[in-house]
């Protein structure tokens, strides 16, 4: 499994970053797989420099707010009016309940027959998984203002979890739990962020994922722009001493030998 940081940005795009979006790949087989999880405002011009968006197998949405789904809208366009025409399939998109309409109020002036076309929406439930060749993705619902999910995603052994956008909670122990990687939200910062049940800081996900057990490797996302990452570390650090900081294209291989290379 390799999961490749297209944007980690929280809240909006920042200057050297896109919103969320997170691209999960394994090769099985003659083919690879490819998963997205979040397509955040922004993400879909770098996603280009890692996959064709038309080789895409599925799409998974944490929830409803601009930084992780906005650029579905132009995802619909690239797939809708390519010159080659639109792929065979519908690409499936699976997202809270109430997605489909969403996404539709977004794009102003949507054609007839909305995102239908072209998207196969499905919705999520909490701790219902949903398989996508060799990737079995779980998602569990979570602490945010709106809807919202984490995902585990597992696949040949190598176990991701993503928090998606959340506060404390106690769904965040079987997300985490014996995750070779946990991206993990990062967008509050103690002693400025003191507003519960929206975001974690450094030192909550550090904790979380100590009292999840088995996590191996601790990723803190999700920075505003306005964040000092060194700080959200520093915040981290006595809880999870070598958290990390993710990075616009870096890629971590989830199989027999971890590591993190930028693309």
């Amino acid at each position: 499994m390799r999961v490749t940081v297209i944007g980690c940005s929280g809240s909006f795009a920042g200057p050297d970053s896109a919103a969320s979006s997170y691209l999960v790949s394994v090769d099985a087989g003659d083919r690879t797989w490819n998963v997205l999880l979040d397509l955040g405002s922004g993400a879909l011009g770098p996603l280009q420099r890692h996959l064709d968006p038309r080789d895409l197998d599925a799409v998974f949405l944490t929830h409803l707010h601009p930084d992780h789904c906005a650029d579905l809208c132009g995802l619909y366009v690239a797939h809708h009016y390519a010159p080659a025409g639109a792929p065979g399939r519908r690409l499936p998109v699976w997202g809270p309940p109430g997605t489909a309409s969403r996404m539709a109020l977004m794009y102003h002036g949507l054609e007839e027959g909305g995102m239908d076309g072209v998207f196969a929406f499905s919705e999520l439930g909490d701790r219902v998984p949903v398989t996508v060749g060799p990737l079995t993705i779980t998602p569990y619902a979570v602490n945010h203002p709106v809807e919202a999910f984490g995902f585990r995603v597992e696949a040949e052994g190598a176990v991701l979890c993503y928090t998606g956008d959340t506060d404390a909670c106690d769904n965040l122990e079987p997300l985490m739990r014996d995750a070779d990687l946990v991206l993990a939200d990062s967008a509050f910062v103690d002693g400025r962020d003191e507003v519960r049940g929206i975001h974690l800081s450094g030192s909550r996900a550090a904790r979380a994922a100590a009292d999840a057990g088995g996590v191996k490797r601790l990723v803190l996302t999700h920075m505003p722009a306005w964040n000092d990452r060194d700080v959200c570390r520093a915040q981290a650090e006595p809880f999870w001493p070598g958290a990390e900081v993710a990075q616009p294209h870096d890629v971590y291989d989830l199989g027999a030998v971890a590591g993190t290379s930028d693309v």
